[in-house]
């Protein structure tokens, strides 16, 4: 993107409150990519006339988490009202949402990019219900749509930001890091695939050092943060190659096509008075408890960023591995409890165990973290094993592979492979000695100046040993010996 123009995005997110039943009625939230169709489906939910919405209190306990989280202030009155639009996946002709009395207002959340900590203003946090699913056909020459009424109704948290980023990364750090929170507080898995978050920015461009708006554009049915990433990417060089050309912006809201990397319209964009905003009457004020607020303010977690830096702070751990530790909760809570564990085993030992061998097997296996055969405290365990000196990284690598299969002690699983490390002096001396006799050529250029030659030297001795022989004492013996026949002169045996 040309440097004479300033990205400016804010984001709309929306959130499925992942309670157990629907936002106004008892219906299941059923996984609407896997169930039947309509198969979650009563009077309330089908907009079937003469039916009464009742505020589903679990739904308004998550919205609340979120808000706090978020920092906003939320008000103790708030509003549901009808937005009114027609769709053939929205059976009543209108939403239910919530519109110029939202339940909560005038956050923050900072998060971290390669320039350092961000903070971006959460505009309004407000709930509402979410439509049904349309599932377009072509079919013997025909086109047609059907419609699903399992999603109608499921409680929604719509978070919207001011438009204060101004740089891709900046983008997907901001919705990563709403993502996490989400998570952190346990009202939403994250999924943008089956739909249950959905993260739509609203562009513009600007002249560099301008603080006017230009026209904005909202990307929807943005399925993945790589998504994200390239619809955001491309609409900013767009708009920017468009102004530079004299153009002008149109608004509007837009779809993302994954297969060709364009942005295609939709339709014009609409405003507030198009959808006639109302107060809902069949449905009261929704009056919050005070003491119901603080109650749920005091039971939040340690959130993502206050953890990632207490990280750094208390475990001298690196940005990079701080953030990758928590930005689940589940990891960070996995990691804290593997450190509480160990005996032997410091921070950064485990954050290199949990971050790399551990994520590799997750990652090989398609499971989560609960999915383990083991606990913290066995990974500990090995851990202290590595760190004391009885097992090498090699055998300890092993032994990781057998808990993740099928779990057990780690020093019997040591005991069994026959993994113990070696750091025998005479054994050591063998070793080094037989590798340098049976490689005198290698010795010799090593001597030449060859220097990436000794890793190799060291690869044979290790080998030689079965992978068994302390690696740091067995270095030792291949410099202390290569040193004493660079000083004699002789020749080896």
């Amino acid at each position: 993107m040309s440097q004479t123009y300033q990205p400016v995005v804010g984001l709309e997110v929306h959130a499925v409150l992942e309670t157990r039943s629907k936002m106004f009625c008892d219906c299941p939230l059923v996984d609407s990519t896997h169930a039947e169709p309509n198969v979650a489906v009563c009077p309330v939910c089908s907009g079937m006339p003469g039916m009464l919405p009742v505020i589903n209190q679990a739904a308004v306990d998550y919205a609340l988490r979120v808000a706090l989280a978020l920092n906003c202030q939320v008000h103790p009155t708030s509003i549901f009202a009808r937005k009114s639009y027609f769709y053939p996946d929205l059976p009543k002709g209108f939403q239910i949402s919530q519109y110029e009395q939202p339940l909560a207002t005038q956050g923050w959340l900072e998060f971290d990019t390669l320039e350092g900590t961000q903070r971006v203003t959460i505009r309004r946090v407000h709930i509402e219900e979410d439509t049904g699913k349309l599932t377009h056909k072509h079919a013997d020459g025909q086109r047609y749509s059907l419609v699903d009424l399992n999603r109608s109704g499921v409680p929604l948290l719509e978070i919207v930001t001011e438009p204060e980023l101004h740089s891709v990364e900046a983008v997907r750090s901001c919705a990563y890091a709403l993502r996490s929170v989400l998570r952190y507080v346990g009202v939403n898995s994250g999924n943008l695939e089956k739909g249950l978050l959905r993260i739509e920015p609203n562009i513009s461009v600007r002249p560099a050092g301008s603080t006017d708006f230009g026209t904005r554009v909202e990307i929807k049915n943005l399925n993945s943060f790589r998504s994200l990433e390239r619809a955001t990417t491309y609409e900013l060089q767009r708009q920017a190659a468009l102004v530079q050309q004299g153009g002008q912006v149109v608004q509007q809201t837009l779809g993302w096509d994954d297969d060709r990397g364009v942005t295609v319209a939709q339709r014009s964009k609409e405003f507030a008075e198009d959808y006639r905003y109302f107060p809902e009457p069949d449905l009261p004020p929704l009056v919050l408890d005070p003491a119901w607020i603080e109650q749920v303010r005091a039971a939040l977690p340690e959130l993502p960023h206050a953890r990632h830096n207490r990280f750094i702070e208390r475990y001298d751990l690196t940005p990079y591995d701080a953030g990758v530790l928590t930005a689940e909760r589940q990891v960070a809570d996995f990691y804290e409890a593997v450190l509480e564990a160990a005996k032997q085993a410091d921070a950064k030992l485990a954050a290199h165990w949990v971050s790399g061998p551990l994520f590799n097997l997750l990652n090989e296996a398609g499971v989560e973290l609960h999915a383990l055969q083991f606990g913290p405290a066995e990974l500990a365990g090995l851990l202290d094993l590595v760190a004391g000196g009885s097992i090498n990284a090699a055998g300890a690598r092993q032994v990781l592979g057998e808990l993740f299969a099928h779990g057990g002690p780690p020093a019997e699983i040591v005991e069994r492979l026959g993994l113990q490390q070696i750091s025998d002096p005479q054994q050591l001396q063998t070793w080094v000695a037989a590798v340098l006799q049976q490689n005198l050529q290698q010795v010799t250029e090593y001597l030449g100046g060859n220097a990436p030659l000794f890793n190799w030297l060291f690869g044979q001795a290790l080998k030689l040993s079965g992978g068994k022989a302390d690696p740091a004492k067995l270095r030792a013996e291949l410099q202390r010996q290569i040193a004493a026949t660079e000083t004699s002169g002789e020749e080896l045996p």
